[in-house]
């Protein structure tokens, strides 16, 4: 079975501000491993043999004035090597207008989708948005409005207090796919942060445009435990459906606590039992369909 991965990076180290200059803490703990390029060759080279034949590039904040630059470097990367076959930039949707900004990014054929990182935490060192409530921005609002008119997907990213208002912004604006990124960040593993967690994630699966990428479920534990994977991936298939579920292995960043074939592995024992059709479309199908790849 060809596997996909839906959320890689690829990078250069220099137009990466925060790989730049000291090392501040960071989601994912301490990085000097990461901290320089990690080329197209080392990415397919840590994924030799383990099946997977098609990837899914996600923006990995590039300084925001070179958004499109991003894109550019990627697609030449893509015309070059092969990889990856789709890419999600970024784009500010709290700008006056964000179409001048998608018009020069659709110019890239491999461009599928957007992400602008909305996940907003009381503890500071897990806050990207500046506020928690974002997506209810007017401003935030018409721009994301645009992007079905583009044709291109958003990738989603919020934490568990965030998503009761992120599944009324999915329902608000149906003719857009939502990709909820990491299945849905959970980071208090108390038995009350699972409860509102699981609850979270049923508002969001209750939206028949999101879907959940099942994907850097190390970040928050430093590490690849095959347990913890297994908990996430049952839960999430749960409430959203195997055709509602995708893969994705957040390379390099779990590079810094594993291999490719060991996170690849967990995955697959993640849903051993599920039925071979299951398995396709957690693996592959799901992430075909809402990027586009054919």
């Amino acid at each position: 079975m060809g596997i996909v991965d839906a959320h890689h990076h690829i990078w250069r180290q220099a137009d990466l501000p925060w790989l730049q200059g000291p090392m501040v803490p960071r989601i994912f703990g301490p990085y000097e491993p990461i901290r320089r390029d990690y080329p197209v060759d080392e990415f397919l080279a840590d994924l030799a043999g383990t099946g997977v034949e098609k990837s899914v590039y996600v923006q990995c904040n590039w300084a925001t004035p070179r958004a499109v630059d991003e894109v550019a470097w990627v697609q030449v990367t893509a015309d070059a090597h092969g990889w990856p076959h789709a890419i999600v930039g970024y784009a500010d949707l709290v700008v006056a207008d964000v179409r001048p900004a998608l018009d020069r990014l659709k110019k890239y054929p491999l461009l599928c989708g957007i992400r602008m990182q909305l996940h907003w935490h009381a503890n500071e060192q897990y806050r990207f948005a500046r506020q928690p409530d974002l997506f209810d921005s007017p401003t935030f609002r018409r721009n994301l409005a645009a992007l079905a008119d583009y044709g291109l997907s958003f990738d989603l990213q919020v934490f568990s207090s965030q998503m009761q208002g992120a599944a009324r912004l999915a329902k608000d604006f149906s003719k857009t796919t939502f990709i909820l990124q990491h299945a849905g960040m959970l980071e208090d593993l108390s038995e009350g942060g699972r409860i509102n967690w699981r609850s979270g994630m049923r508002a969001l699966a209750a939206q028949p445009n999101v879907v959940s990428k099942v994907s850097a479920l190390g970040t928050f534990i430093h590490r690849n435990d095959p347990d913890h994977i297994a908990w996430i991936v049952g839960e999430t298939v749960a409430l959203f459906g195997a055709r509602r579920c995708l893969f994705g292995s957040n390379f390099p960043i779990e590079k810094l606590w594993t291999d490719y074939r060991s996170l690849i592995g967990a995955h697959r024992a993640a849903i051993a039992d599920f039925t071979e059709a299951e398995q396709r479309a957690i693996l592959h199908d799901t992430a075909a369909r809402v990027y586009r790849l054919g």
